[in-house]
Parts: C-alpha cells; sequence; structure tokens
C-alpha cells in the first residue's frame, strides 16, 4: 500500500473532494482519508448558484443532473406571521453570474462528489481516520487509523484539512475560537407531505424568520422535504420537553411554518446539531491548509456553507498546484490563500451578523434597487464573493443603511408578533364596515 503522496486530503465532504479532483485531473497523487463510509447522512442540503460553475470544472455535474436533484431557482424569505415576504430570484441580478443551483440529499450527493474524485484518481480511502499530523520542512507525517483499527504512518508534501466541523489541525494548533454571540442549535428532520409551489418555485429554499430563531425548507428530493429549526442553544436547553415536541411548539407559533407542515410526515427521526459559528485564528500553517467547516463555520441562514468549501477547495488546489510545479513549500501563496478565504468568508459573517438584528430584516424584507443594492445582496446569496469595487461598495453602503434604518427609521418597521397580521386585517374589516 502506498504511503507517500504530493498531498494528503483529511475529509471527503464536498471541500475535500472538491480539492482532490482538480489535484487529481492535474496528474498529482493525492490521497483522501475519510473516517465514515459513505453514503452517510449529513445536513447543509440547499446549495449556491455559484458551486455549479465548479461543478463543471471537476467534471461532476453530468451525474448531478442525472440525480434528479431539485432546481433552486430563487430563496425565499418570510416573516414567521406572514406579513411580510421576499423572493430573491437569482438570475435577475446583474452582479451575479450563475442564476441556478440545486438542493440535494447530502448522502447522495456527496457520494457523487466522492466517487467523482476516486474516478478523477485519487487514492480515497474510506473508514480511515487521521489520528494527529506533524510539519516539518519537506512535508507532513499523518498518523491514521484504518477501519480494521490499525495505525499507519503516512507520508505528504502537503496537508489540508477538510475534516469540517471536527477541525482537526484547528483543534491540533488551539487556534479554533467560538463565536461569542452566535451559539445556536439546530432540530431538524426529513418529511413528506409538504406542499411546494407550482412551476419553477417549486424547488425554492424557504426561510421562515420568527423573532429570535429560524426556520428552513428545503426540498431534497421529489418527495422529501428538509425542514428544521434554528434556536439560541442556551434557550433549548432551557425549554421543556424533548427536541421533537420543543420544534413542533415553534412551528405551532408560526403562521408560515404551520401551514406547509400542516400534513408533513417525518422520514425516520428528528435530529439534533449544535456549535454553528467559530472560525480559526489561522487558516494556514506550514505546509498545511484549511478549507471549508475546518477553516470556520457560520450559522446555515444563507446556505454558504457547502459553496465556501468547495470554493476553499479551488484556491487551495491551485496554490498546491502552483507549489508542486516548482517545488517549494507554497508558504507565499499559502498567505494569499488565508486572506482570499476570509475575506470571502466576511461577507457571509456579516450577512449572518445583521441577519439577527430587526433593522436589517427591516430592509431585507422591504427592498428598492435604489444603487443596485437590490441586486448586490442577491448576488451575495448566489454565491459572489468577489465582484469587485462595484459590488463591494453596495454592501458597505447596504450596511450603512441598515444601522441608519436603526436609529432612524426610513421604511416601515416590522412586527414579529404572531397575531399582528390577524390585528392588522381586523382593522381592515371595520374600517370597510363603517
Amino acid at each position: 500500500m502506498q504511503t507517500e503522496f504530493d498531498v494528503c486530503v483529511a475529509g471527503a465532504g464536498p471541500g475535500g473532494s472538491s480539492v482532490s479532483s482538480y489535484l487529481a485531473r492535474a496528474g498529482r497523487r493525492v490521497l483522501v482519508l475519510e473516517k465514515e463510509v459513505f453514503p452517510r447522512f449529513h445536513i447543509g442540503e440547499s446549495l449556491l448558484p455559484y458551486n455549479v460553475a465548479i461543478f463543471r470544472e471537476i467534471g461532476v455535474l453530468p451525474a448531478l443532473e442525472a440525480a434528479g436533484f431539485p432546481r433552486k431557482m430563487a430563496a425565499e424569505f418570510f416573516l414567521g406571521n406572514g406579513s411580510r415576504s421576499n423572493r430573491f430570484l437569482f438570475r435577475t441580478s446583474r452582479f451575479a453570474r450563475e442564476g441556478a443551483a440545486f438542493s440535494v440529499e447530502r448522502s447522495l450527493f456527496d457520494h457523487i462528489l466522492l466517487k467523482n474524485a476516486r474516478a478523477c484518481g485519487a487514492d480515497v480511502r474510506e473508514g480511515w481516520t487521521v489520528l494527529k499530523t506533524a510539519a516539518d520542512p519537506t512535508g507532513v507525517n499523518v498518523e491514521a487509523r484504518d477501519s480494521e483499527g490499525k495505525t499507519h504512518q503516512l507520508r505528504a508534501k502537503f496537508l489540508v484539512d477538510a475534516t469540517g466541523r471536527s477541525t482537526l489541525t484547528g483543534i491540533q494548533e488551539g487556534v479554533k475560537v467560538v463565536h461569542p454571540r452566535l451559539k445556536k442549535l439546530a432540530v431538524f428532520g426529513h418529511f413528506t407531505g409538504v406542499p411546494r409551489e407550482e412551476g419553477e418555485a417549486e424547488g425554492d429554499t424557504i426561510i421562515t424568520r420568527l423573532e429570535n430563531k429560524w426556520f428552513w425548507n428545503i426540498p431534497v428530493s421529489a418527495t422529501k422535504t428538509s425542514v428544521g429549526l434554528v434556536i439560541d442553544k442556551d434557550e433549548f436547553t432551557r425549554s421543556p420537553g424533548r427536541p421533537d415536541e420543543i420544534f413542533q411548539h415553534w412551528v405551532e407559533s408560526s403562521r408560515v411554518v404551520k401551514k406547509f407542515m400542516a400534513n408533513a410526515r417525518l422520514v425516520g427521526a428528528m435530529q439534533t446539531t449544535s456549535d454553528f459559528s467559530y472560525f480559526n485564528r489561522r487558516l494556514v500553517s506550514p505546509r498545511t491548509l484549511r478549507i471549508g467547516d475546518a477553516a470556520g463555520f457560520m450559522d446555515p441562514i444563507f446556505s454558504a456553507g457547502v459553496y465556501l468549501a468547495m470554493w476553499s477547495g479551488k484556491l487551495a488546489a491551485e496554490v498546491l498546484q502552483m507549489a508542486l510545479s516548482r517545488g517549494d513549500d507554497a508558504a507565499k501563496d499559502a498567505l494569499k490563500f488565508e486572506r482570499r478565504v476570509r475575506d470571502g468568508m466576511q461577507f457571509y459573517w456579516q450577512m449572518v451578523e445583521h441577519y439577527y438584528t430587526t433593522p436589517f430584516m427591516e430592509l431585507f424584507l422591504q427592498p428598492s434597487n435604489h444603487a443596485g443594492l437590490f441586486d448586490a445582496v442577491n448576488a451575495v446569496l448566489a454565491g459572489e464573493l468577489e465582484g469587485g469595487w462595484k459590488f463591494r461598495w453596495r454592501l458597505r453602503y447596504f450596511f450603512f443603511l441598515v444601522k441608519l434604518q436603526g436609529r432612524r427609521p426610513f421604511v416601515p418597521r416590522i412586527s414579529f408578533d404572531p397575531e399582528a397580521v390577524a390585528r392588522r386585517r381586523a382593522g381592515a374589516s371595520v374600517a370597510v364596515n363603517h
């Protein structure tokens, strides 16, 4: 069994499979070590349009199209009481370069990506757990345990940490930092019987915002829909009842969610996951690059996780391909990689941090395309990270207006009160009768 490689990739999620496919297609000796055996369940099912360009580049798009995943043309956002909503149709943004995506069942999607990496020439070993790594001036030593419990010593010129929220090297080096305010938990499951819109809106991702929590609704197959509740971890811990009872309590509190869950039937069991938001102080170490969730993870409100993983995997592949061609340690290019990935992630950090504020939602759900702001925000939701100055100044302006809205409102205030719509309708009825 071969023990020396150009690149060892720890983890075979979307980021790990992508960087492996790029490098193996370039003729590099790539080892992929994945602790689980695919297919396996995973959350994070709503993709962004910009994923599609990467699918084309690594040659996996035909297989994904053949799998029959729902087409996602837009993301729709509601207030829980139904008083406001806004649909972001990706192809209408003049700043977005891709106009449609997929929503996927991750067990099938991730398996397709992994098989593509293997078909490209990567040595993929499932059921192998990376135990520890140690870099030196010429490479990285990797200690791993195989599916039968035997320990192996492996050697690569470079390591890519794609271990997801395990963030193996981030924890090993003590650089992982949990976000001080975004300590969330999700309760979720797959359901049948969830109604969908007709036509191209059938595959829309639907987000429903309550006062300090939110629901996702993501079609993942012709009949199955992923529905989840994101809630403060402390509030969840204090709440009485089982996870499914807490989930149902908040379903009942929302006019919008209660309506689409009226005839829903759970497939399998409800699940929970926590520790949503964190970052690593460094994304690179000697001969090591961290990508995807191993670099950082944020609240999944804008469905950016899979795209950030694959995009950072593509950037890592470019850095390592150049370093292997030159025969150097990639140190200078690795720092450029870190800046690009951190800048890209910062777009979504800003969006996520503002999302939980009322002024943000007031502009987000009552937008105008003044100065092209709606187009710029829509492009972020599609996956635009590096749109140049004409794109960036509009985002800065948008966040300035959010701050201004909080101090001197210039669009109507919104209410999260579950009874607000009923009271407004009752008032309108009285006015008509008089």
